[in-house]
């Protein structure tokens, strides 16, 4: 009880002992198709016990109870993949940047392509991504960390309102296009772009419809707004030749205002 009453607030507690359970029925399916702990050791840690402290301290903490389904898993933690559609209560994909959980030698890190992609397509579902780096004995981490940090940050200063304080709008995410919805009524498709790809002469976006006279942008662009016209239950926006774009990862086509979103 140390740590909830001698540090201030705290926001998430995480407890990474799901093996040690009480109990798993080996006949109910797991929540994420094919995320199951291997092993159950049926150990009884008293979780019920030592959340109901921590919440006394605590009432705002979220706890997560890894791969325990229950009221002591606020959300669930899929380790090292993302699930393939949108689920319907909170998520964390928890991955590694490069070698291992702690340090590994000769780590290779995950390009900053790859991260930005596989972001986008982690929040259009409605998850978090927890991104693991691990430290040397030092401390510090491989140079290659901090730079695809930088690259990754530099995507979010032109892109981030797309990504921050945003939910799930349908369909979600279709081929390239990966969608999302601001909580003003605005709209974001961010399309993920492959090693040296340009966008296409023409976008088209499923499942709503910007409001009569709304305005269309790509976020990190300046100049006039695009163009754009209603297509059955979407929409497509034109998009003029680009001689540069705000970055080669992906881009982010922002609508200030849309219909039939959910």
């Amino acid at each position: 009880m140390e740590l909830c009453t001698n540090y201030g607030k705290i926001d998430l507690l995480w407890f990474d002992g799901g093996w040690v359970q009480k109990h798993e029925d080996p006949a109910k399916p797991p929540r994420v198709p094919g995320y199951r702990l291997k092993k159950i050791y049926n150990q009884d840690i008293r979780m019920d016990e030592l959340v109901s402290k921590i919440r006394s301290k605590q009432p705002d903490a979220i706890v997560v109870d890894r791969a325990v389904e229950g009221k002591n898993q606020n959300y669930l933690t899929p380790e090292n993949m993302v699930p393939g559609k949108m689920l319907p209560y909170p998520w964390e994909s928890c991955m590694i940047l490069g070698g291992g959980w702690s340090y590994s030698f000769n780590a290779k890190m995950m390009p900053a392509r790859k991260i930005v992609h596989m972001l986008a397509d982690i929040v259009a579902k409605g998850g978090n991504l927890l991104l693991n780096i691990g430290p040397g004995p030092d401390g510090t981490w491989y140079d290659e960390a901090y730079s695809r940090l930088e690259e990754v940050g530099t995507w979010l200063k032109v892109n981030g309102s797309a990504i921050y304080n945003t939910r799930p709008i349908t369909p979600y995410v279709d081929g390239k296009l990966r969608y999302t919805a601001g909580k003003d009524g605005s709209a974001n498709i961010i399309c993920l772009l492959d090693e040296n790809e340009n966008l296409p002469a023409e976008i088209t976006v499923k499942g709503f419809t910007p409001d009569k006279g709304a305005r269309v942008s790509m976020l990190g662009q300046k100049g006039s707004f695009l163009k754009w016209e209603a297509d059955g239950d979407g929409f497509r926006i034109r998009v003029p030749k680009q001689n540069s774009l705000p970055s080669a990862y992906a881009v982010t086509f922002h609508i200030n205002k849309v219909s039939g979103s959910n």
